[in-house]
């Protein structure tokens, strides 16, 4: 039997290197479209799904209020003791394709661990190819406290404190702005029920919060400006999970908003009830279905673990949205649930193993024994996590360039 193919957008974001960022000592993973990281409690998943929020908060924050926010650079950065010193912290993205105008891009910082829980950016470098031929590119350094600033483009010199980020103040010039909103368009979800189901604040509904505490205001939004046929569809898809459902929509309390659900019964009038009865798995499954239709769209979508507090025969549905909003935006997904890798349209090309060794986190691609099983169709991802088969290529440690 031939796998099912289907049409997906390229790949943005290509590879991914880190090293000293929380569980990470050293480590790098690429991508496809959409990618499955796999791993067990432990291993590395929610550090991992950090990175691409920590990315994209740091477009749009003050670096050092991000890292505040996650208790500071000692925090946040990789220690190989409960005792050691905080290592340097370097992120590296490599972009492929991330719209009609760029080829390729790359963009590295490595920030410097100092005195206390003081850091400072040892080096931040972005460089981009255009589909014209075109190159451009910065690089900033921090010396004894002072910023050497290097750029192909003479008019662009930016005052740069050494905590701060050089992309997010030059990311509006179209030479770097592919870059700039790439990362700062990427979006981490872990839904969680229950602020679903609480009356919710409303907003502009620009954007889904990660956990989805103001999905009516982006559903709400949804209904306003997007076409008829992207309504029909998350009416669809939430009625496949919990049959019957045939509507949602946002529903005024005041000055708070709730989400209110329209059920179809056989010979009687349609029932309407609100959040706060409706069970943990219809709710993440929405707010999943709300991440993948908002508006804008995110350039890179993750998803937590879908499979949580979701019945296993709805999960299809589910796999039906990731399906879906591969074709629109990249996707990546963790997961340790056969369920969910039973889709027999996934590949050893979109798996990644993730585990921890010695307190450090690191990926792997699929076994040669995994790739027969799949390419032959011997077994799916699924049975083959079931039955503890699953398994890692073997490689040399991971190196430093």
């Amino acid at each position: 039997m031939r796998r099912e193919k289907t049409a997906t957008v390229d790949c943005g974001l290509r590879n991914l290197k880190l090293y000293g960022f929380r569980s990470f000592a050293l480590t790098e993973v690429t991508f496809e479209n959409p990618t499955f990281v796999v791993g067990r409690n432990g291993s590395g998943k929610s550090s991992f799904t950090d990175v691409f929020a920590f990315l994209s908060e740091s477009m749009s924050s003050p670096l050092q209020a991000v890292i505040e926010r996650r208790g500071g650079f000692s925090a946040t950065s990789h220690r190989s003791s409960a005792r050691g010193r905080p290592s340097n912290l370097w992120l590296g993205v490599n972009l492929e394709n991330p719209d009609r105008n760029t080829e390729s891009a790359e963009y590295w910082i490595d920030l410097r661990a100092r005195r206390g829980d003081d850091f400072e950016v040892a080096f931040e470098r972005c460089s981009v190819s255009h589909s014209d031929g075109t190159k451009e590119s910065f690089s900033r350094s921090t010396d004894k406290g002072s910023t050497v600033w290097r750029c192909s483009v003479d008019s662009l010199v930016p005052s740069i404190e050494p905590r701060a980020l050089a992309l997010p103040l030059v990311g509006g010039d179209k030479r770097f702005s592919t870059v700039f909103r790439f990362l700062a368009d990427m979006r981490t979800y872990r839904i969680d029920p229950e602020v679903l189901r609480a009356l919710q604040d409303p907003d502009g509904g620009a954007g889904l919060r990660s956990d989805g505490r103001n999905a009516a205001s982006v559903l709400r939004e949804i209904h306003r400006k997007s076409p008829e046929k992207d309504w029909i569809r998350i009416c669809e898809l939430l009625g496949s999970v919990v049959p019957g459902t045939v509507a949602v929509k946002p529903k005024k309390h005041g000055n708070k908003l709730t989400l209110e659900f329209t059920q179809d019964r056989k010979g009687s009038d349609p029932i309407k009830f609100e959040a706060f009865s409706v069970s943990d798995g219809t709710l993440r499954v929405l707010g999943l279905i709300t991440a993948v239709f908002q508006r804008p769209r995110p350039s890179l979508l993750v998803i937590e673990e879908p499979e949580a507090s979701i019945h296993p025969g709805a999960l299809g549905a589910v796999l039906d949205v990731l399906r879906l909003a591969s074709q629109s935006m990249q996707v990546v997904v963790t997961t340790h649930s056969p369920d969910i890798l039973d889709a027999k349209w996934i590949e050893d090309r979109h798996l990644r193993i993730l585990s921890s060794e010695g307190g450090s986190s690191r990926f792997s691609g699929v076994s040669s024994a995994v790739r027969t099983a799949l390419e032959r169709h011997i077994m799916g991802a699924g049975e083959l996590l079931r039955s503890n088969a699953l398994t890692a290529e073997e490689s040399a440690s991971p190196h430093s360039d």
